[in-house]
């Protein structure tokens, strides 16, 4: 899928300030305010802009946890099942089909060890076809993005 140098800018100008006005975003890219609103429907329209939302701070609202798990499935078959149920956990942020020795990465946030062992025991382990889970607690994080690397021609 081909950017111009227009449809580049607005993406950049949303990852970094997602509420910019129309009249703001129109006066960075040298357009009216209906053309600028025009590059960002149709941007949507082709599915580059996925939707909108506001970025949370994780202990303001209780969820002072944060967790990676990788998840060991026993057969391919149990995929289906398994990124279903997946999909029901409000704990899970991200979940990853990765290469190596495990098939999924997730990353989770909960309120605290109790509930992370709640998750991991109850529902990640009961799911048909999980074999295996191993878990790493962050302790600090000093980086955390939603903003992709645009390539130089790209902002």
């Amino acid at each position: 899928m081909s950017l111009d140098e227009i449809d580049s800018k607005v993406i950049a100008s949303l990852m970094h300030q997602g509420r910019i006005t129309w009249s703001e975003l129109a006066s960075l890219l040298e357009l009216s305010a209906p053309a600028a609103a025009d590059r960002v429907r149709r941007l949507e329209d082709r599915n580059v802009i996925q939707g909108y939302t506001a970025r949370i701070n994780p202990e303001a609202v209780g969820c002072d946890l944060l967790a990676f798990i990788t998840v060991s499935l026993e057969r391919p078959q149990h995929r289906v099942e398994f990124l279903q149920m997946i999909q029901a956990m409000p704990e899970v942020q991200e979940c990853h089909h990765v290469t190596g020795e495990d098939d999924f990465w997730l990353k989770v946030r909960c309120r605290n060890t109790k509930a992370l062992e709640h998750l991991i025991t109850d529902q990640l382990k009961n799911i048909v076809g999980v074999s295996k889970t191993r878990t790493t607690i962050v302790l600090s994080t000093l980086k955390e993005t939603s903003a992709l690397p645009l390539s130089p021609q790209q902002n």
